[in-house]
């Protein structure tokens, strides 16, 4: 199937409008009707070869919700009209301890990514969402809620699940204190989420510019960590830190804002190795873990969690003309909180 989109064709290029040949439904194949894809920060590191290893010419995109538009012959769980999604990855090897354990996203072999992959058995490239249409099997298919707005449950799919995931994993739970460190795409989900789950929640930021949104997204409290004082003022605070900046930054000074036991995650991806020392871990017990999205169970997971509590990203809605402008200004960090292209504008 002829299918519009907009593609690098190499990592110098800006987003251009190409044409790209979806298969035909299989028998247990969805082909959903894209309506609206977000614009993630490694859509803009992957079209700029910045994590090595680019297919060109690439289509980026994968934070896809739309509806179902056809359905293979063997298709049980969706049918045609069906609001749905698609996240990270379409496929894995279904075989591994990981697969079998509903963590597809670390799969033995390698998740197949929903662009800058190669499908299993054709090895043909895949192809994201800045695009009208894409061929998924069910079984990598999420079904959005009713409750939540299409558009802004674009970024569930990327950034929800992001924040989601190492929550659930590492056990927050009500009354906890935690402290979202950046407030962008990924720090505005984590404080809607991490407040949906009851906890106590403070924003740290370098942008004291910030305080005003941490409050109104839901975030208890706002420190400005480019006050040197703040680390002295909240040493030993929080059960739990969710750490979602990408620019290189000193670990152990926010380590030494937890309590004892208390756990850090990263779940920012610094191009730079950050050095890190053994004391503040050591001395109060505490852990510095990491995390990456999670699999399909857990994403509709999360996505039933959103409806069940009123949470969405807050997004700013652009035609597909603008997505050269939008990547510009996501490396100025000028968007709140997350760009959402309207694919009806192709």
């Amino acid at each position: 199937m002829s299918t519009p989109a907009y593609a690098v064709a190499d990592s110098k290029s800006p987003l251009a409008p190409w044409t790209i040949t979806r298969r035909p439904p299989g028998p247990h194949d969805v082909q959903i009707e894209i309506r609206y894809c977000g614009v993630c920060h490694s859509d803009i590191h992957q079209a700029r070869g910045e994590w090595g290893g680019g297919i060109f010419p690439m289509v980026p995109g994968h934070e896809i919700v739309g509806e179902v538009g056809a359905v293979g012959s063997a298709v049980t769980r969706f049918k045609v009209g069906d609001r749905v999604g698609v996240g990270c990855f379409v496929d894995s090897c279904r075989e591994c301890a990981a697969c079998k354990d509903g963590e597809e996203q670390f799969c033995a072999s390698g998740m197949t990514a929903t662009y800058n992959s190669l499908e299993r058995g054709t090895q043909q490239p895949t192809y994201g969402g800045y695009s009208t249409r894409i061929v998924v099997n069910e079984d990598y298919v999420l079904r959005v809620p009713d409750s939540i707005p299409l558009d802004r449950a674009a970024p569930l799919l990327c950034a929800g699940i992001t924040t989601y995931s190492p929550l659930r994993t590492f056990g927050l739970k009500a009354g906890d204190k935690i402290a979202v460190v950046g407030l962008g795409g990924l720090g505005h989900m984590g404080v809607k989420i991490a407040r949906a789950m009851g906890a106590h929640v403070t924003v740290l930021s370098t942008s004291p510019s910030k305080r005003e949104d941490a409050l109104r997204l839901g975030a208890d409290d706002f420190a400005a960590t480019a006050d040197p004082q703040t680390f002295k003022k909240l040493a030993g605070s929080f059960d739990f830190i969710l750490d979602t900046v990408s620019a290189v930054h000193d670990y152990n000074a926010y380590l030494g804002l937890l309590r004892r036991d208390g756990t850090m995650i990263l779940v920012g991806l610094p191009d730079q190795p950050t050095p890190l020392a053994a004391g503040p871990l050591i001395m109060r017990r505490r852990r510095l873990a990491g995390s990456l999205i999670g699999g399909i169970r857990e994403t509709q997971e999360m996505l039933d969690f959103c409806a069940e509590h009123g949470v969405a990203s807050d997004i700013e809605l652009i035609p597909i003309g603008k997505i050269n402008e939008a990547y510009a200004r996501m490396i100025k960090g000028d968007v709140r909180y997350r760009f959402v292209i309207d694919c009806s504008s192709f």
